[in-house]
């Protein structure tokens, strides 16, 4: 999509591209939402990179009394075969229970509901097909009537809740489930059974656009948005999952919703500031998907105080899961609006040199992921201010990025160049060409930074080799004393970018033939 917003000038290093602020046009500002959006859609699709499932089985524990003490009934996996014959036996007894009329026909029902939650909680892959063929999911519908007890309608819960963690068909198959699941969120019934049901409907809101249209149209989000302002810690964070699955896109209609909800914004940051990481992790998974998907949720977390509570969490969490989804949340702040960037990262507090110092300590991190977040993070603050750019110069981080150019993973450099390259350009007020920090481009120039802008420009990638020819824009322009041509040449940059001489993206092969023209014509060395 930045093919479509590119400056007007083939030369112009827009490295700020990325961050909302620095450049104040309305195309870089478009192409930073869009990537804004796609970063958090992407992830979603990622499955939060196999760290925070998208849907989960809920596992054969059985919660027994109100102060929280657990019996685990977890049974022997005997064979797949057999498990689908005890799963037709379940919901055939099931099916039996309800249409008995007799002395303990409500125990019987319960006594089936248990055997089949156990049998759909048994194993990572439960014979969920072999229940929705045998008819379990009508049944289990009924089951959930007015009136019922709570035990009933918790067993009920947690069979919709791993029927809708199977496959996209099984998932929808639940779809007239979903109207009482979302009438047991309220105030009326038990915890346990508002958060089973939250689940259930969380693990449906996981599976696509679609199921969380039909949830959103049938307004699931007001009681869930309640239930998250929960002090109860297991109901707050159970919720919060279930909205971050129904808000993240890809369109932004549910997030901004989701703040104008009398208490949201308040409960985020009261669950952030406790000491409970998974409820923060859950938290920042709302957050994420907030910041990245409506300016109103944006706007309002910023100047309700987020910002020092997600860079507490980044300073004083040890666990990958939560640090990466507030990674994901500051990176976004910062690239929302002046705010943000000019009142809450303001150079000399020390909050902001707080927020330099954990994200060098993520850029060292082994993690990759934290690597590749702590970098885009850094990419922009550095496309802010000349003071912010100033500030992440003088850090440890400039050294930290030159070491992750040259040695990373390709994502990895490929944000590390994005920071790197924002260093070396000013802000400026329209789309010509950005001007040069000097002392920063023969800084880093110094270091060795060239080899791994070029090495960017060889591969497929395209956005690397526009970050590649870009600096190779600012080296061949800014560096003293006409230097950046011989630089550029020596580190085989001319080879680099006549590769691109019939590129089939116009705006890489204008750019890379128009610098080879401008700085390596047919005058060129003659003067050596």
């Amino acid at each position: 999509m930045e093919d479509e917003h590119c400056s007007s000038s083939p030369f112009a290093a827009d490295f700020s591209s990325q961050k909302r602020e620095g450049i104040k046009s309305s195309a870089v500002h478009n192409v930073a939402v869009l990537r804004r959006r796609e970063i958090a859609i992407a992830i979603g699709k990622e499955r939060r990179d196999a760290l925070m499932l998208t849907k989960r089985l809920c596992r054969d524990v059985t919660v027994n009394n109100d102060e929280g003490s657990v019996e685990s009934d977890m049974i022997v996996d005997e064979g797949k075969t057999d498990l689908n014959n005890q799963t037709l036996r379940a919901v055939e007894n099931l099916k039996s229970s309800m249409s008995y009329l007799g002395k303990g026909s409500l125990q019987k029902k319960l006594e089936a509901l248990k055997s089949l939650r156990r049998l759909l909680s048994k194993t990572n892959v439960p014979s969920i097909e072999v229940a929705i063929q045998a008819g379990a999911v009508p049944l289990l519908v009924d089951c959930l009537s007015f009136g019922a007890s709570d035990e009933q309608l918790l067993e009920t819960a947690w069979c919709l809740t791993n029927i809708a963690a199977g496959r996209t068909e099984q998932t929808e198959s639940l779809m007239p489930a979903l109207p009482m699941l979302i009438a047991h969120l309220g105030e009326k019934s038990s915890n346990r059974v508002t958060e089973q049901c939250a689940w259930a409907l969380g693990n449906v809101a996981g599976e696509g656009q679609h199921p969380r249209n039909i949830l959103l149209s049938q307004g699931v989000l007001l009681p869930l948005a309640r239930l998250m302002q929960s002090d109860k810690a297991s109901t707050a964070r159970t919720s919060a999952w279930a909205l971050s699955n129904l808000i993240k896109g890809p369109e932004s209609k549910a997030a901004t919703e989701l703040i104008k909800i009398n208490g949201v914004s308040e409960a985020i940051l009261r669950h952030l500031k406790k000491q409970d990481e998974e409820l923060a992790t859950e938290v920042s998974w709302v957050v994420v998907y907030m910041s990245a998907l409506s300016q109103l949720a944006t706007s309002m977390l910023a100047r309700n105080g987020i910002i020092p509570l997600l860079v507490e969490k980044l300073q004083g969490s040890e666990s990958t899961q939560m640090l990466i989804p507030v990674l994901r949340s500051l990176g976004n702040f910062v690239a929302a609006d002046n705010y943000t960037i000019n009142s809450v990262l303001v150079v000399g507090q020390n909050m902001t040199n707080n927020v330099i110092s954990a994200l060098v300590k993520c850029l060292q991190s082994g993690h990759r992921i934290l690597k590749k977040e702590a970098g885009w993070v850094m990419s922009n603050i550095t496309a802010g201010s000349i003071e912010h750019k100033k500030l992440a110069y003088s850090s440890e981080a400039t050294v930290v990025l030159l070491h992750l150019l040259s040695i990373a993973t390709f994502e990895i450099k490929k944000e590390a160049a994005y920071a790197l390259g924002n260093l070396c350009v000013a802000p400026r007020e329209d789309q010509s060409q950005p001007d040069v920090i000097t002392d920063h481009l023969v800084s880093i120039v110094e270091r060795g930074c060239l080899k791994g802008f070029i090495s960017l420009m060889k591969s497929p990638d395209i956005e690397a080799a526009r970050i590649g020819l870009q600096f190779l824009e600012l080296v061949l322009r800014g560096m003293p004393n006409g230097a950046g041509p011989k630089l550029v040449e020596k580190e085989d940059g001319i080879d680099a970018m006549e590769r691109f001489q019939f590129h089939e993206n116009e705006e890489i092969r204008n750019m890379a033939n128009g610098l080879v023209d401008r700085y390596f014509g047919e005058d060129y060395g003659l003067d050596d």
